[in-house]
């Protein structure tokens, strides 16, 4: 354990972490039958690229930030246990399972299968879930905020405890466990890290501080972002535990690109809410930029296959790992 949690430690204090985040499974050409193929190529080429982790969403229907909702979407702990055959070293989660979408003992027990099948390289993403409008189709409840807040709170509670415990048992307003078995056990000490998606002020960075390995977030401006982090860090107090156990990362819009066609080619294929999100850069620019977020102290980001689609992008991403892994090192 003790070998496990220095590369941990090392990885967030001393590193930079980059996901690669796979929110559409549409691709011109591809049809289904080979559109499992093209999206394990898509996860190597991230892997080659020196990408540390690879997630997909976990929704039912498209979402409308990335395209209209009629758009494949494949479920995503099926999705992931493949992909953990046809990958060797990326860790490997959602970004984020909603809470109200799987009973938490069974997601619990899903993450754990999947840190088995990984040989260790799952990660639990989960959030409060958003998306009412997969909720009605599927006929899923869907509670008010506050309700869904503290289901989040318990399903953590409980995942925590079936990662940990031979034979835990938990009673809350909406969710029990009583000598819950979880076997095999998660290859991980004390199981996969926790990733806690969102950034609500009073209750999701509260839950962050109290039960979270990792937060994600989304870029916004400096001073926004910072205002963030102080809150959060204010929570950490509250419940005692140290903010740099916690690994923040945020998602960028970054469109990489080695000329201006190839800016305006990638530019137009994104919904008009992303567009108005992405920033182009080159290499080097979009390193500065990256650097400044590590200054005001997040240590990972993710880029979106929606943008990155073809091995020849993914590469050029990977271009842009080097130069920001090269200068934290010499910094």
């Amino acid at each position: 354990m003790g070998m496990f949690m220095g590369l941990w430690a090392f990885l967030v204090h001393m590193s930079v972490l980059f996901g690669f985040h796979m929110p559409t499974f549409t691709f011109p050409g591809v049809a289904n039958d080979g559109l499992f193929d093209r999206v394990a190529k898509n996860a190597q080429a991230a892997e080659k690229a020196g990408f540390d982790l690879v997630t997909v969403m976990d929704h039912f229907y498209q979402i409308s930030g990335i395209g209209p909702e009629t758009e494949p979407m494949m479920e995503a702990y099926t999705t992931l246990s493949a992909l953990a055959t046809q990958t060797s070293h990326v860790k490997l989660g959602t970004l984020v399972t909603g809470v109200t979408y799987r009973n938490p003992a069974l997601l619990a027990k899903q993450v754990t299968a999947l840190d088995v099948i990984s040989k260790g390289r799952a990660i639990l993403g989960i959030g409060a879930a958003w998306n009412e409008s997969e909720h009605i189709g599927y006929g899923i409840e869907f509670p008010p905020i506050g309700q869904r807040m503290d289901r989040l709170d318990e399903a953590l509670t409980i995942a925590k405890l079936m990662f940990t415990q031979d034979r835990p048992s938990f009673e809350g307003k909406y969710y029990k466990i009583d000598r819950a078995l979880n076997v095999p056990r998660p290859i991980q000490p004390g199981g996969p890290k926790i990733l806690i998606g969102g950034t609500g002020e009073k209750r999701t960075l509260r839950l962050l501080a109290q039960h979270g390995d990792i937060g994600h977030w989304f870029a916004a401006s400096l001073d926004e972002l910072k205002r963030k982090k102080q809150i959060f860090e204010e929570h950490c107090e509250a419940v005692k535990r140290d903010p740099s156990e916690v690994l923040l990362t945020l998602g960028v819009t970054l469109v990489l690109a080695e000329n201006e066609k190839d800016a305006a080619a990638i530019i137009a294929g994104l919904t008009p809410e992303r567009r108005a999100m992405a920033t182009v850069a080159n290499v080097q620019q979009a390193a500065e930029l990256i650097g400044k977020y590590m200054d005001a102290g997040f240590g990972g980001f993710t880029f979106n296959n929606n943008i990155y689609q073809t091995e020849e992008s993914i590469g050029l991403a990977g271009e842009l790992i080097k130069v920001v892994r090269g200068s934290s090192v010499k910094a």
